[in-house]
C-alpha cells in the first residue's frame, strides 16, 4: 500500500535526495551494483539490530522468529535490503522511502513476504497515529533535510517500551578521506554525489538532538573496516556508528 502524500512536499525529506537514490532503484539489490556497499555491510548491521533487540526485551537470541510479535518500522527502506530480513526474522515490518521507485522495487522483490511498503514522510506516518516496537533508520540521518522535525516525528512512532537503532556516518576529516574521496570518487562502491560530508552528524551532537526530541541514546558503537576481517564494530566511531535510543 502506498500514501497519495508525496513525500517530497514533507518538510524532512529533501527532494533532490529522494530524487537521486529513487534513481538507483533498478539495481539496489545487485551485490555488485550501486549499493554494494550496503549488501557488505548488511550483516553486520541486521547482528547488531537482533542484539539491540535481544537486551531491549530479554527476547530469546537463539529464536530465528526472534521478533515475533513485534511491530517494526523501517525508515529510509529503499528497495527493503533491511526490512525483508526483518520480516525473516518475525516482525510484521512498514517500510517506507521517499523515493516511490524505490518503494515499487521493493514491493516487487519481496515476493509472499508480508511487509507494508509505503511512500509517505515519517511525519506523515506519526498523524496517522501508529506506533512501532522498533524503528530502524540506517544510513539516513544524513540525507534529511529538517532532523528535528524528523527526530519528533520517530518519537511519536515509538511506542513507550520501543527501541530506535540507528546509523549514520560521524562529521570528521576522516569519514571526508574515507566516504567521499575513497569510496566515491575513487573505488566507486558508493554512488559519487551519494554524501553531502557538510550533513553528517557527529555523535554528541546527535545525541543533543534525540535528547531535545524525548529519546535518550543507549549505545553507540563504531564501523571499522578490518583487514581479514572485514566490516567490525567497536569504539573507533571517526567515520560511521550505530546507535540505540529509547523513550525517555
Amino acid at each position: 500500500m502506498e500514501s497519495k502524500e508525496s513525500p517530497a512536499a514533507s518538510a524532512t525529506t529533501d527532494p533532490r535526495e529522494a530524487a537521486f537514490f529513487g534513481g538507483l532503484a533498478s539495481d539496489w539489490w545487485d551485490p555488485k551494483g550501486s549499493s554494494a556497499m550496503l549488501h557488505r555491510i548488511n550483516p553486520l548491521r541486521l547482528g547488531y539490530i537482533r542484539e539491540a533487540c535481544v537486551d531491549r526485551w530479554g527476547l530469546d537470541r537463539r529464536a530465528r522468529a526472534v521478533l515475533s510479535g513485534r511491530r517494526a518500522l523501517d525508515v529510509g527502506c529503499g528497495a527493503g535490503l533491511l526490512t525483508e530480513p526483518l520480516s525473516r526474522m518475525g516482525a510484521a515490518v512498514t517500510g517506507i522511502d521517499a523515493a516511490a521507485e524505490n518503494i515499487a522495487a521493493a514491493q516487487a522483490h519481496a515476493g509472499a513476504l508480508p511487509i507494508v511498503y509505503r511512500s509517505i514522510a515519517v511525519e506523515a506516518l506519526a498523524r496517522e497515529g501508529a506506533t512501532y516496537d522498533l524503528i530502524t533508520c540506517l544510513e539516513v540521518i544524513e540525507h534529511v533535510a529538517d532532523r528535528p522535525a524528523f527526530f519528533a516525528a520517530l518519537r511519536t512512532l515509538l511506542a513507550p517500551d520501543g527501541l530506535f537503532v540507528f546509523s549514520t556516518p560521524n562529521r570528521t576529516p576522516l569519514s571526508y578521506a574515507t566516504l567521499i574521496v575513497g569510496a566515491e570518487r575513487v573505488l566507486r562502491s558508493i554512488p559519487r554525489g551519494a554524501h553531502d560530508w557538510s550533513k553528517f552528524v557527529q555523535p554528541d551532537e546527535l545525541t543533543a538532538e534525540l535528547a531535545d526530541a524525548g529519546l535518550t541514546v543507549t549505545g553507540v558503537q563504531g564501523m571499522t573496516w578490518r583487514p581479514g576481517t572485514g566490516f567490525v564494530l567497536g569504539r573507533d566511531v571517526s567515520v560511521n556508528y550505530f546507535g540505540t535510543a529509547i523513550p525517555t
